[in-house]
């Protein structure tokens, strides 16, 4: 739980609202990779809280194709618009081996409604993860397949950073090119010329699972990248000894 909203601007959970929502928490659950946590379509009782791995939100054609629409990291409530929404439109699933903890919406319920301000706290997250989504559709709209994976690459870095796996150079990302690939709406072709492109301009180097930034500003600049709208706390970042974060504001 100390990761959830971790070094967010003008957002701070206290050790109350934290101790709040530890109570709230049912159970701890492991989650292989690739599997199914919530189908598509399917009315829900819980949100999901990711402790560790990587998860995503996805939505599958009629022949069963899969696009991505959404990468959550450790910190993050999966579906906690699932709260008041009670039905999601689109799948969750594993990207990596995961735990997670279910935090049934009855619990949520009884913490919350005495309480609007923990409650606007939470609002604030399912804000975030519209601002991440409007990012997601800038991206894969607006940007060549290059520019796309420098986005990425750019955000998650920050992403990790705010909750301390990245030291803002360098950062685990255990995910395949075809990963990547679906998530920046590209063929893995494309996407293993692109970390090409990316590693011969000197901006990063992608050995899997491991992501050097070797150009931090560069690589914001190639992706049109400014972090804004993931409401970090920069001096927070910063005073915690890497002042890296603040150099995709550019």
């Amino acid at each position: 739980m100390d990761a959830f909203l971790a070094n967010r601007r003008d957002v701070d959970l206290s050790l109350e609202d934290r101790a709040l929502l530890e109570t709230a928490i049912a159970e701890v659950r492991e989650i292989e990779s690739r599997q199914v946590i919530v189908p598509p379509r399917t009315t829900v009782e819980i949100s999901t809280l990711l402790i560790e791995g990587l998860v995503s939100r996805f939505i599958d054609d009629r022949h069963g194709l899969r696009q991505l629409v959404a990468v959550h990291v450790p910190g993050e409530f999966v579906d906690l618009h699932a709260y008041p929404m009670r039905e999601l439109d689109h799948g969750i699933g594993a990207l990596t081996p995961a735990r997670v903890a279910i935090v049934p919406h009855d619990a949520l319920r009884r913490i919350l409604d005495p309480r609007p301000e923990l409650a606007r706290k939470l609002w604030f997250s399912t804000l975030l993860d519209a601002a991440l989504h409007r990012a997601w559709l800038f991206r894969v709209g607006r940007l060549d397949a290059v520019g796309r994976v420098a986005h990425f690459l750019s955000e998650m870095n920050l992403r990790l950073q705010a909750i301390g796996l990245s030291d803002g150079m360098r950062f685990a990302l255990p995910l395949t090119q075809a990963d990547i690939a679906e998530i920046c709406g590209l063929t893995t072709v494309h996407t293993n010329r692109a970390l090409r492109q990316l590693r011969e301009a000197g901006l990063c180097e992608v050995h899997a699972p491991t992501v050097e930034l070797l150009d931090p500003k560069g690589l914001a600049r190639r992706g049109n990248f400014n972090s804004h709208y993931l409401y970090l706390d920069t001096e927070a970042l910063m005073a915690k000894g890497n002042g890296s974060s603040s150099q995709q504001n550019d």
